[in-house]
C-alpha cells in the first residue's frame, strides 16, 4: 500500500510530467461534478481552502451540500485530499488583469486564517471569492457571475417568449 506521504512526492511528481507544478501562492481549480471547488497552493502538497465544518476530505459529489451552509472553516490539507478522485488543475485566470500578491504574502494570510470559522454565502462569499481574495485582494466569483448571467438570459427568454405568446394569443382573438 502506498503511504499518502510517499504519493504527495511520488505522485505529485508523476502528475506534474501531465501540467505545470503548483507554485506557492497558485489557485487550484477542482472539478467537482456540477461546479469547481477552490483552494490555494501552499507548497510541500498542501492547499488552504474553504470547506464546510462537516465536509471530510475528497468529498466529490457529496461537498454539493456545501453550497446550503452558512458557515465555512479555513482547512490546510493535502491537495490530494482534498480533490479526492476529481480533476484539478494550477489555474491564475486573473493575473493579466490583476497583479498577484507576492507568494509569501498570500501564504502568511492565508496561514493566519487556517482553522478560522467563517460566513459562507454561495453567492458573495465562497471558495473561489476566498482564494482571489488571497491572490489578488479582490473577492470574485466567475462561477457566481457566469450563473447569474445564465439566470438573467433565461429569465429574458421566458420573458420574450411570454410576450410573443400574448402576442399570438390577441392575434388569434383578432381572428375570430
Amino acid at each position: 500500500m502506498i503511504d499518502k506521504k510517499d504519493w504527495v512526492h511520488g505522485g505529485l511528481a508523476l502528475f506534474l510530467v501531465l501540467q505545470p507544478e503548483p507554485k506557492p501562492g497558485d489557485l487550484i481549480e477542482i472539478f467537482r461534478p456540477f461546479y469547481r471547488h477552490w483552494a490555494i497552493y501552499i507548497g510541500d502538497g498542501y492547499v488552504i481552502h474553504l470547506a464546510p465544518p462537516s465536509e471530510i476530505p475528497g468529498a466529490g459529489v457529496a461537498s454539493i451540500m456545501s453550497a446550503l451552509t452558512e458557515r465555512a472553516v479555513v482547512k490546510k490539507e493535502l491537495l490530494y485530499d482534498v480533490a479526492g478522485r476529481d480533476k484539478y488543475q494550477v489555474n491564475n485566470k486573473h493575473d493579466a488583469k490583476y497583479p498577484p500578491l507576492p507568494p509569501s504574502k498570500i501564504i502568511q494570510q492565508a496561514e493566519e486564517l487556517v482553522g478560522q470559522e467563517v460566513l459562507y454565502k454561495l453567492t458573495s462569499e465562497n471558495c473561489e471569492h476566498f482564494v482571489n481574495e488571497l491572490r489578488y485582494g479582490i473577492p470574485r466569483s466567475d462561477q457566481v457571475r457566469d450563473a447569474v448571467m445564465v439566470a438573467g438570459f433565461a429569465g429574458a427568454g421566458l420573458a420574450a417568449m411570454g410576450l410573443v405568446g400574448v402576442i399570438v394569443s390577441k392575434y388569434k382573438r383578432q381572428q375570430q
